[in-house]
């Protein structure tokens, strides 16, 4: 654990891909453990890393996205804990597997086919726009009802898609937005598991394993790939997150059947056709701003000539 949480914290800190998302496939599929387990894992661990690469970022003072960030915050601290206590108890266990593999078996696909666009964008944000509160708002909320309280990660996946697609922002600034929309998260989760006192047995040992190590590389994943390009980063994790897709395919080939495993397919299709409707509405909207640029400029050339 304490291995793999290595890997998994540098890409912590480096992709908008959670600690979780390397933990909790390798407690699950590796290690055969409840998949109730590698949620409140990927908790209690990102509780650790992504805050420490949070402070990290936050003490570099790198751009982030606060606009959506900070509907983001507040949509997750409002929907993740009513998530955690009423909507994650009725998903069974094959659910929870299944709904990581997809939203994270999409996510790889997307980058492995629009990469160079994703990694083209220069546009830093627009730290007031009202329009960016309430979609982060949205998505928060929607995102920790949905997808954290059952999973543990998917609120940063959310929230760098709509920046990267939607609002078409830098890499430099998306990422360090959702390690910290991440670590908010994590934190929430923690303290209503604590309160409730429903830690799934098994948590504890795991993370002392792996809480030294991810303290140091999230951190350590933020600042080398700001020497090395996050291109070849977010590749090799895009890789690793279409492969736990087919693991979880394969090892639950018996209980999914035919059918089951045309519909986790048709999942991710389903994934794929939403982030190319954020995309496109991106591109919708990048036009609009030209255009009224554009308009704005051709106004005040007219206004200085007369």
């Amino acid at each position: 654990m304490a291995l793999s949480m290595a890997i998994g914290s540098y890409a912590a800190g480096s992709t908008p891909m959670g600690g979780g998302t390397v933990g909790f496939p390798v407690l699950v599929l590796l290690f055969d453990m409840p998949a109730s387990l590698g949620r409140d894992f990927s908790f209690a661990v990102q509780s650790i890393g992504m805050v420490s690469a949070s402070l990290f970022i936050l003490c570099r003072r790198q751009t982030l996205a606060w606009s959506m960030l900070r509907g983001a915050l507040l949509g997750s601290l409002l929907a993740t804990p009513l998530g955690i206590l009423f909507f994650a108890p009725l998903v069974p266990e094959l659910w929870v597997k299944l709904a990581f593999a997809v939203i994270w078996g999409s996510f790889g696909i997307l980058h492995l086919y629009r990469l160079q666009e994703i990694t083209g964008h220069d546009h830093a944000g627009d730290p007031r726009c009202p329009r960016d509160f309430r979609i982060g708002l949205l998505l928060g909320a929607v995102s920790g009802f949905l997808a954290v309280s059952v999973t543990g990660v998917g609120i940063d996946m959310v929230i760098y898609a709509a920046l990267v697609l939607l609002s078409r922002v830098d890499l430099k600034v998306a990422i360090p937005t959702s390690v910290v929309i991440m670590a908010f998260s994590s934190v929430v989760g923690v303290a209503v598991k604590s309160l409730a006192g429903d830690w799934q047995p098994g948590v504890l040992a795991n993370w002392l394993a792996a809480a030294p190590v991810v303290a140091l590389g999230a951190p350590l994943g933020v600042f080398v790939v700001s020497l090395i390009g996050r291109k070849p980063t977010l590749v090799v994790v895009a890789l690793l997150c279409v492969v736990q897709f087919v693991w979880t395919c394969v090892s639950e080939r018996e209980t999914l059947g035919v059918y089951g495993s045309a519909l986790a397919m048709l999942a991710v299709v389903l994934c794929l056709g939403g982030f190319e409707a954020l995309r496109l509405l991106g591109l919708r909207r990048a036009r609009g701003n030209a255009e009224m640029a554009s308009g704005r400029y051709a106004a005040n050339q007219l206004a200085s000539g007369s």
